[in-house]
């Protein structure tokens, strides 16, 4: 292996300093990428989706568990599956390893979920032998994998419920996927983003200043729809999405 130079303290600071103005330009860049998500135009979800979760079988709208948004990660963890039964792929597997306190991501009105083509007794072994207790995680029945573009690769699609109806919102797949894991890329990639005041967000979504939501993870009540949100912000987020020209 060929290193890089040696050098003194003060050589090595001046170095840093030069690369942290590429570090911020690419945490800009991050942050307007993540403005167009707020940006990008609804997708009504017409069709009826079923799952198979632990308590049986529920619908798309149910996997919103009463919060405003919905981000559903495609893992392969099926028959057809190099692993199978005891393991899931090892990139879903990893990604599934990333995945953090929950609790963080609901009090922004978020859920996450996970959904596979395995049945849910073989889940639930799975997420007991690696640690994934955490992670609400349903059994595919249907075309929801084909319609959403994970039917043959792993991907991340989000959506949004405004009253009865779901939109689907944004999607991330192949090496996007990498980023994902904690908190703040799971709400970048979402309609509403981080929910902040410093946020470029179209006109009418809901904002609360920085840190003041942050908690621990034991001190949320997570059942609570993030502060800002109600039926008329919710129908106000539409119209503001055309104002701005989205």
């Amino acid at each position: 292996m060929k290193t890089p130079p040696i050098v003194t303290s003060d050589e090595w600071k001046t170095a840093w300093e030069q690369l942290l103005v590429k570090e911020k330009e690419l945490t800009r860049a991050r942050d307007a990428m993540a403005a167009q998500r707020r940006r990008m135009p609804w997708l009504a979800v017409d069709k009826q989706y079923e799952f198979e979760g632990p308590g049986g079988k529920v619908s798309l709208a149910d996997l919103f568990q009463g919060r405003r948004q919905l981000v559903v990660y495609r893992a392969f963890f099926d028959p057809d599956v190099y692993g199978w039964p005891d393991h899931a792929c090892r990139g879903c597997s990893m990604v599934a390893d990333h995945v953090g306190n929950l609790s963080h991501l609901n009090a922004r009105d978020t859920t996450l979920v996970f959904v596979s083509r395995a049945p849910q007794a073989e889940i639930q072994r799975l997420k007991a032998r690696m640690g994934w207790e955490h992670i609400p995680w349903y059994s595919l029945t249907d075309d929801f994998d084909a319609d959403f573009d994970v039917n043959e690769w792993h991907g991340t699609n989000a959506f949004i419920r405004d009253g009865d109806h779901v939109f689907r919102t944004y999607f991330i797949n192949w090496r996007g996927d990498e980023a994902l894991g904690n908190t703040w890329a799971y709400l970048d990639m979402t309609a509403l983003g981080r929910q902040e005041e410093w946020e470029d967000s179209p006109k009418g979504h809901p904002q609360t200043p920085p840190y003041e939501w942050w908690n621990w993870n034991d001190n949320y009540e997570d059942t609570k729809p993030a502060e800002g949100w109600d039926q008329t912000v919710s129908r106000g987020v539409a119209e503001s999405s055309k104002d701005d020209g989205s």
